[in-house]
């Protein structure tokens, strides 16, 4: 379905400065000015999850919204990163009692998810939605939330709706919806519209990842894990030393031990086999 992008106050771009978000960004942009619709609407958001990512991502995400001339802001977890947030998890876990339950995020646990990116978007609706009705209260703010997951990267993903009401963060002063702009597209239609602009794509990609967030995914595959550990290697040893801290494997059957070790006998990365996202 086509969406009317000139009903919504605000157009909330999420980026992780990736492949996918940088490209529904162009999309975005491109449309808006062939609609005449004021890019002064568009805002990119970038969640920062600070040691975990790759480095320079923030900086790329900042670079890419700053190519069109749109606003910029960066959301962060006050409380630390993700691996703070495991030492915190397990101390609480212990306290309470739950000393077989695993501090680190899982696809049934995805804190990562919901407590550093959905729940850290969610004030900057508030945001927007406050600086809209300063000079309305009694206006309803209209924000559509775009976000770039394609029905090729997983079964799970083909069966979202690329349009929907977001539940959420919809409250009586504002109406959200959620919209996928690029989920037909393949990943070979991805490249071909990167390649085809002037706005950079990360390093990491040319190292051979195949997605951008977290340097050491929970879903990535080994070969993944053994890219991120070869040229994160400070990050990687910080998770083995929370893995030691707290007893508990990064994945169940996979501790990033065993990346290290790997590493250090001198295995090298192979080519990254399909990593499917929930």
């Amino acid at each position: 379905m086509k969406v009317n992008l000139r009903s919504y106050d605000w157009i909330v771009v999420n980026s992780s400065a990736g492949k996918d978000s940088q490209t529904m960004l162009a999309v975005i942009v491109e449309r808006c000015k062939a609609e005449g619709i004021p890019l002064e609407r568009i805002v990119v958001v970038h969640c920062d999850l600070e040691t975990m990512e790759w480095k320079g991502t923030k900086e790329l995400a900042q670079q890419q919204a700053e190519h069109y001339g749109l606003r910029f802001e960066v959301v962060c977890r006050k409380q630390g990163d993700i691996l703070d947030h495991v030492i915190d998890r397990h101390a609480k876990l212990k306290a309470d009692g739950k000393t077989t339950t695993a501090p680190f995020p899982s696809s049934a646990q995805r804190w990562c998810t919901s407590d550093h990116k959905r729940d850290q978007v969610k004030r900057l609706m508030t945001k927007l939605t406050n600086e809209t009705r300063l000079t309305d209260e009694t206006k309803l703010v209209r924000i559509l939330n775009c976000q770039g997951m394609r029905s090729a990267e997983s079964p799970a993903r083909a069966k979202l709706r690329p349009f929907r009401l977001d539940k959420l963060n919809t409250n009586g002063k504002r109406r959200v919806h959620i919209w996928l702009p690029i989920f037909d597209w393949s990943e070979g239609q991805v490249w071909e519209h990167i390649r085809a602009r002037p706005v950079p794509h990360h390093y990491a990609y040319d190292l051979g990842m195949g997605r951008l967030s977290c340097c050491f995914c929970i879903f990535a595959p080994w070969e993944a894990l053994m890219l991120a550990g070869k040229h994160n290697r400070p990050l990687l040893d910080r998770y083995c030393d929370v893995e030691e801290q707290t007893g508990f494997a990064f994945r169940v059957g996979l501790p990033l031990v065993e990346v290290r070790n790997a590493l250090d006998r001198g295995e090298e990365p192979g080519p990254i086999s399909s990593w499917e996202m929930p």
